[in-house]
């Protein structure tokens, strides 16, 4: 779902990304002591923004509990189907996905090749699958 006449300007460049162990894939968490509690395998809520450059993306994961999606910039697919800026996304708990960022990753990012951003709350975090 796309939400009417949504438009944002993300400056990505002024974000300190922290890069995951997937290849152009980054993160910057949103929520404070989120990391503390999980370290303690206490239940806890992701807050972040991802980036993933074109081509890229997570691995299939399943969801713990839900999680809610906005795309920021740029887009991605994923069993679902293509998400472009402005799409919100609701997955349930238990679902699971595999998404990949949108655009060429031979190509310069830039306007016409950007990176998917996404604001994204995962409630009580997601599962790696095999």
């Amino acid at each position: 779902m796309v939400p009417l006449g949504l438009r944002l300007h993300v400056e990505a460049d002024a974000v300190p990304w922290k890069p995951t162990r997937h290849r152009g894939v980054y993160w910057h968490p949103l929520l404070p002591g989120a990391q503390a509690a999980r370290a303690h395998d206490e239940p806890s809520d992701a807050v972040v923004l991802i980036r993933m450059d074109p081509g890229c993306g997570y691995p299939a994961h399943r969801h713990r509990g839900v999680e809610d999606v906005l795309v920021l910039q740029g887009g991605y697919t994923d069993d679902l189907g293509d998400h472009g800026a402005g799409s919100y996304l609701r997955y349930p708990a238990g679902s699971s996905h595999s998404p990949v960022a949108s655009g060429d990753p031979r190509a310069p990012i830039g306007p016409r090749n950007p990176a998917c951003i996404l604001f994204a709350v995962a409630r009580d975090g997601v599962e790696n699958l095999p």
